[in-house]
């Protein structure tokens, strides 16, 4: 037989579930599935990431950047 310990930080809150490892991986599955790429999929993802590393893309938050500043003059 297996003993853990519980810290009592963890077991006072009530944030802990136990569950057995396959019932686990059950309720995983039906909450999360698991999507799987494509191959095409994968390409695509792989040229994203090498054209984000060279500066070719926009981050999000640098997207959001800027979206909200004004256009100058000139820019199209």
């Amino acid at each position: 037989m297996n003993l853990i310990t519980i810290p009592k930080k963890l077991a006072g809150k009530g944030d802990l579930v136990v569950l057995p490892r396959d019932e686990y991986e059950s309720l995983k599955a039906r909450v999360v599935p698991e999507v799987r790429m494509t191959v095409g999929e994968k390409k695509a993802l792989a040229r994203a990431r090498k054209a984000f590393k060279e500066g070719k893309l926009l981050s999000l938050d640098a997207f959001k950047q800027e979206m909200g500043r004004p256009r100058r003059a000139g820019r199209h």
